[in-house]
């Protein structure tokens, strides 16, 4: 049962396949192992065989917000911006309470131009996470490009203020976007002459 429920914690995709066909688990259960296979396909760059199995995985479980929320990833790899929405909002409507699910829409509503619903989709993935850095850059970044510079310049801030994980790829880009907007110059007084 544990192998069935975990194989996609495996960096190889054959003892998820391995679980498929020789399981004597079958529905909903044999769902999580289509899942871990087709997370191990994401892992490795490919989206297409990560949606053929979420695909197969939502047929036999259609209740699990994670496997909605991984295939919207896939979708999203694949360029296919408004099913990967359609998939974070069935995953919001099945699960209004997984952080994780608010942050990858609001990549998919960026990346249609969509900045306004985006910048809600972080404002709701931060209530829900506030110490999620990934989520405030990427509203930092929405912000930014919908001209509201000092919005973005206090969530590049916000980030910075937050722990460190070990990538560091959000402190990074925080530290890269408020050199880009410059620091702000303090007005100098000069003394009088004599």
């Amino acid at each position: 049962m544990h192998t069935v429920v975990n194989c996609g914690d495996a960096s190889e995709p054959d003892v998820c396949s391995a679980v498929i066909g020789f399981s004597p688990f079958r529905g909903s259960l044999i769902a999580f192992a289509y899942e871990g296979r087709g997370r191990i396909a994401l892992r490795h760059g490919d989206a297409k065989r990560a949606v053929a199995d979420f695909d197969e995985a939502i047929h036999l479980n259609p209740n699990r917000a994670a496997t909605f929320r991984d295939r919207g990833q896939a979708h999203r790899q694949n360029g296919e911006l408004d099913l990967a929405i359609a998939d974070y909002n069935q995953a919001i409507a099945l699960n209004p309470k997984l952080a994780a699910s608010y942050s990858e829409r609001g990549l998919a509503l960026a990346g249609t131009g969509d900045l306004d619903r985006a910048i809600l989709s972080y404002n709701t993935a931060i209530r829900l996470a506030p110490h999620d850095a990934d989520a405030r850059v990427n509203r930092g970044l929405a912000l930014l490009a919908s001209r509201r510079a000092e919005d973005a310049r206090a969530d590049f801030e916000a980030v910075l203020a937050l722990p460190e994980r070990p990538d560091g790829t959000a402190h990074q880009l925080a530290r890269a976007k408020l050199i880009e907007l410059g620091e702000p110059r303090p007005t100098h007084i000069s003394a009088p002459g004599r």
